[in-house]
């Protein structure tokens, strides 16, 4: 689904050259649940960027679903974005004043799915992240949990090929952040590929694999042995 060869990213700023990443390789499969793990300033925000579309690399070469991302125009890129791909943030960035069902409907008004698909495509996604009960209530009276369950639910509800999960346990207690982690790995089991940015090793040892990256340059790239699912390990 996804491969990236030497991929680099310059940002200039007054004529100063800043690299973000600096020969970056890797594939990532159909199905695949992968954490991009790494410290601040790693290069790993940089990357994600790039795999979801938001941004363009400055050399080497993204191939998206057999395409060269290159060859994407600016209008093709945004609808990639809007079909094929979720996001989940750690901000979650709902709506405050518009309720849980008005939230997940969101990227549908710039779907081509029909208007009248609309409301069962998202109660079906809020269903799947357990928040059914919740559909009249404005986000802003929900808690940090249950707004991140909303954010997964509105990545879902085009039915995308790959979420993006950008540090989303980041503003959540323990218990919060284990449920959330719960849910994004019942959805890798149902047929997602899930791409998972984090510094924290507990979250990313939710991942079937874990690329480090370290100073715009990959470190490592492993399987994990001992995946955990709530509190215990899938072996």
């Amino acid at each position: 689904m996804i491969e990236v060869s030497n991929l680099a990213k310059i940002y200039v700023n007054d004529g100063v050259e800043t690299p973000a990443l600096n020969g970056v390789s890797f594939s990532i499969g159909q199905g695949e649940f992968v954490a991009i793990m790494g410290p601040s300033g790693s290069g790993k925000s940089t990357l994600v960027q790039i795999l979801g579309l938001l941004d363009r690399p400055s050399g080497g070469r993204y191939v998206f679903e057999g395409k060269d991302s290159s060859e994407f125009t600016e209008n093709e890129l945004a609808r990639l974005r809007n079909l094929k791909m979720g996001f989940v943030f750690q901000s979650f960035n709902l709506l405050p004043k518009a309720t849980v069902l008005e939230n997940v409907m969101l990227p549908l008004l710039y779907s081509d799915k029909p208007e009248s698909s609309w409301k069962k495509l998202a109660l079906e996604a809020i269903e799947q992240v357990g928040l059914s009960h919740r559909l009249a209530h404005e986000s802003s009276q929900l808690s940090g949990g249950e707004k991140q369950r909303v954010a997964i639910a509105r990545a879902l509800v085009n039915l995308p090929d790959v979420i993006f999960a950008d540090e989303p346990t980041g503003n959540l207690d323990s218990k919060s952040g284990l449920a959330v982690m719960q849910i994004i790995q019942k959805l890798n089991s149902r047929g997602h590929t899930i791409i998972l940015i984090t510094h924290e090793t507990y979250t990313a040892e939710h991942a079937e694999r874990i690329i480090r990256i370290k100073d715009g340059q990959i470190e490592s790239d492993e399987k994990v042995l001992s995946r955990k699912k709530g509190e215990e390990f899938i072996k």
